[in-house]
Order: C-alpha cells, then sequence, then structure tokens
C-alpha cells in the first residue's frame, strides 16, 4: 500500500513521530501543498491520502484514480469533495474526537482575556506603568466576572458541552442550540432567537456548511445584547468578519474572541485586524500536543480499519 500526507506539517510540525504510518506500507510526507496541479502530481499512484487543509476536488479524483482512501487529519472535512469521493467508492475518513478538551479550554481562557485582558496588563507592568503608578494596584480596562451571565452556545456536540461544563463551573447560565435537539444537565436547550438576544457571551462550536456560511451577519449581531461578546473556535466562515468588525467598531459589540478567520493564513487585508476590542489567535485552540497525538493515532487506526475491512470515522456513506 502506498500512502502520502500532502501537508504533514499542519499536525505534526516536528515533534511527533510519523513512523507509526510505516506499518502500511511505503509512506511520502509533504510538509505543505500548494496547489491543485502539485496534489495531483504528488499523490499519483498512491493509494491512501492523508490531507488536512488541502482540497480534494473531482479533477484531482479523476487524474489519480488508483486513491482508495482519504484520511482527513482533523475533524471538519469541507476540504474533501465528498460526494465526489462516494461516488467512486473512496471513503472519507475524519477525528471526530481528539481536541475537545484543548478547544474548550482554550475557548474559556478567550472568555477570561475579555473579561481581564490579562495580556494587555502584563505588557503595561513591564513597560513600567505599575512602577509609576500612584496607587496599589490600576486597571486599564473594565474587569468583569463571568458568574451570573449568560453563555450562548451554538453547536452542542462534544465541544458544545464540554464548553458548558467548564462554564457552568464559573456560575454562568448557559444557552445552547444545535441542529440536533441535545439536553443537558448544564444548560438549556433554546430556539436560536431566545439564545442570541439573551446571551452576555456567545460561542461558536458547529461546523461550517454552506447553509450556515456567514451565520454571524447583520441580523444576526442587530438581535445581539448591546455590549456582548462573540467567540469563534469553530470555522471562519461561519461570520461576516466586515459586519463584525463594523460592530466592534461602533460598539453595538463590547469584544470579540477569534481563533479562526475566513482565509487562513489570515490576509493582510481582512477588516478584523483594524477592528477594537478584537482578540485574534492564529488556529491554536486545538495544538495541545496531547491533542494532536491523539489526532495522529486516530488516523492510524482509521487506516487500520479500512485496510481490515471494517472502515470507521467515514463521513460520506
Amino acid at each position: 500500500m502506498k500512502l502520502v500526507n500532502l501537508d504533514a506539517s499542519a499536525l505534526n510540525p516536528g515533534d511527533l513521530s510519523w513512523d507509526v504510518l510505516n506499518q502500511f506500507g511505503d509512506v511520502t510526507l509533504y510538509e505543505k501543498t500548494e496547489s491543485e496541479s502539485e496534489a495531483i502530481a504528488r499523490i499519483g499512484d498512491h493509494e491512501i491520502v492523508l490531507v488536512n487543509k488541502v482540497p480534494i476536488t473531482e479533477k484531482i479524483l479523476n487524474a489519480c484514480p488508483n486513491i482508495k482512501m482519504i484520511s482527513v487529519q482533523a475533524t471538519g472535512y469541507n476540504v474533501v469533495d465528498t460526494a465526489a469521493c462516494a461516488r467512486r467508492g473512496i471513503p472519507v475518513c475524519n477525528v471526530p474526537d481528539y481536541g475537545t478538551a484543548a478547544v474548550a479550554q482554550f475557548t474559556l481562557g478567550l472568555m477570561l482575556e475579555l473579561c481581564h485582558k490579562i495580556g494587555l496588563h502584563d505588557t503595561v507592568v513591564h513597560e513600567g506603568k505599575w512602577c509609576r503608578s500612584q496607587t496599589f494596584c490600576f486597571w486599564d480596562t473594565p474587569q468583569m466576572e463571568l458568574g451570573g451571565k449568560t453563555l450562548g452556545i451554538i453547536g452542542f456536540g462534544r465541544i458544545g458541552q464540554a464548553v458548558a461544563k467548564l462554564a457552568k463551573a464559573f456560575g454562568m447560565r448557559i444557552l445552547t442550540h444545535s441542529r440536533t435537539r441535545k439536553e443537558s444537565p448544564d444548560a438549556e436547550f433554546v430556539d436560536m432567537d431566545t439564545l442570541i438576544t439573551q446571551s452576555d457571551f456567545i460561542t461558536l462550536h458547529c461546523p461550517l456548511f454552506p447553509e450556515n456560511t456567514k451565520m454571524v451577519n447583520a441580523e444576526f449581531i442587530g438581535k445581539m445584547k448591546d455590549g456582548a461578546f462573540l467567540i469563534n473556535t469553530a470555522r471562519g466562515g461561519l461570520v461576516d468578519e466586515q459586519v463584525l468588525t463594523d460592530a466592534l467598531t461602533s460598539g453595538k459589540l463590547a469584544g470579540a474572541a477569534l481563533d479562526v478567520v475566513s482565509e487562513e493564513p489570515m490576509k493582510k487585508y481582512n477588516p478584523l485586524l483594524t477592528a477594537p476590542n478584537c482578540i485574534i489567535t492564529p488556529h491554536i485552540a486545538w495544538a495541545p500536543k496531547e491533542s494532536r497525538q491523539r489526532l495522529l493515532d486516530c488516523c492510524v487506526e482509521n487506516i487500520r480499519g479500512f485496510l481490515q475491512g471494517k472502515p470507521q470515522n467515514v463521513v460520506n456513506f
């Protein structure tokens, strides 16, 4: 069996071992693949393709008829034309649960940063402002408690449920909405309008589909509380970035914290770079070594299952 990884550095910048793949056959690793034509050349006659962010299009499938399985090194699989794969009998396998703890932890970290601007205060202390202070303490931004605030969680899968448990420990009231109703002792399932209008913080934990692209638009933000906060650790395409920028600039929203944007790496022309009270991190919520090792382990088991005739985590059949 011949395996190729088209963007190995996305999962493993060097602190994990790829040797575990050698048990399945000949392995070729590419740190990054830049184009469709490059992907076609690199796949060639390989039978198992591992990808993270490289799009697998119908053109690639037509040019590479030896493909027998696609292993997505992530939970989201929108980079793969799953319907075209299904027509060819090619299973597409993802990793549904590897970064739950990491992303939930990061989400609460972003919420705490919005409340306290810890990084900002560390910076100004090191710049000497505390040394010049006339009193024993100071704060350059309003400080806020999470207790008693309402958190709206859109998308209540594993990560959304983990966020709810953490937020409950802070004494928050938790509202949820998702495509499938899920009951939880930690949260109240409500309709979307109720969640939007009643939440002090809204956090996104849903996959990106055509029907929810730019879900956070002018109508959505218009329904939010004045002075509310938005957090997105899911997919950048869920948010209309110009509308969010306008809402932050006008003061309609008090702040936003984003680990994802619509185009990654982030482009210099993204309006959010000039938005006030907007924390942006470079898509790292999933990145702890522990979660990436779980991801790699699951990819290995997905390949093993396929080769044994028992494919698992298949998203297109």
